[in-house]
């Protein structure tokens, strides 16, 4: 004998097969890949009219923005049909592969800027490789555990193990992002005392102590806050938790794409004779103490 069990709400005699709290992601998901989406054109543009400044991190960039605005749109479909039919149509699929894809390039990106990669130098040190090697790897691992907590729940064995897996993984990935930045403002700083140009090293110092503390910003709030937002908020406004993550990001996304753009008279990079005297009294007042 075949049993079958259909759960969903009713929304004015309409079936509504996502619970009470999600039925607004489609909406939310697709609203936000278009943000992305046009984020993604201005940052075209930006490259285009700066063509000798473009490095290929920007490019990395551009790869990042395209991901997530598919991955979005991807979300929203697979939310959408989830509502009205109760099985996503393939896709969920679709959604873990850019969903992958775009964690990776996430990551990357943020250690090869913290590198100074392509735009500072045009290599990366064996410290660096080593970090790339440990985090790319790690996030396969952690998509798996998000791919099995997604499509379970915690009626299979191991299904707590893989959400701790996954929170180990994380917290590894988040702490190993960090070094290249910590490492390029100390090097930064040793270099300053040597080379003669001090405006410039202030500058560079300045703008990486900045992507550090923007950095340290976005992983404790979508780490931490986004976490208890989802612990705390009644099961109607469920949604609310993942509008501030997707807020979050793209406020991170602006931010940092905003410090390292491609233009050729950047604000941090311009130098003077009475700025290059007063970088030189800061260089020596200032510590940049992480």
């Amino acid at each position: 004998m075949n049993v079958q069990t259909e759960v969903y709400n009713l929304d004015d005699g309409v079936k509504d097969y996502l619970s009470a709290g999600q039925t607004q992601l489609p909406t939310l998901f697709f609203l936000f890949s278009l943000a992305y989406f046009g984020f993604l054109g201005l940052w075209i543009y930006i490259c285009y009219n700066n063509k000798r400044s473009v490095h290929r991190i920007h490019a990395l960039m551009a790869g990042l923005l395209l991901m997530k605005a598919l991955n979005l749109i991807c979300a929203a479909e697979d939310k959408h049909y989830v509502k009205i039919t109760g099985t996503p149509h393939g896709w969920d699929v679709l959604f873990y592969i850019f969903q992958f894809i775009r964690v990776v390039l996430l990551f990357t990106v943020i250690v090869l800027i913290g590198t100074g990669w392509s735009f500072l130098k045009p290599f990366l040190q064996e410290r660096e490789k080593k970090v790339l090697m440990i985090v790319i790897p790690l996030q396969v691992l952690a998509n798996l555990a998000s791919i099995v907590i997604g499509e379970t729940g915690p009626f299979i064995k191991d299904w707590v193990t893989w959400n701790q897996l996954f929170l180990l993984v994380d917290i590894v990935c988040c702490c190993a992002i960090i070094f290249p930045i910590v490492w390029s403002i100390r090097s930064l700083r040793e270099t300053s005392k040597t080379d003669g140009k001090a405006a410039r090293n202030l500058a560079k110092l300045t703008l990486f102590r900045q992507f550090y503390i923007v950095v340290i910003g976005y992983l404790y709030f979508t780490r931490i806050v986004v976490f208890a937002l989802r612990t705390i908020a009644a099961y109607k406004y469920q949604w609310v938790s993942n509008a501030a993550e997707e807020i979050a990001s793209l406020a991170f996304y602006s931010v940092m794409f905003y410090m390292f753009r491609p233009v050729e008279r950047n604000e941090y990079f311009v130098l003077d004779d009475e700025e290059e005297e007063a970088a030189e009294l800061a260089l020596r007042e200032e510590e940049f103490e992480l």
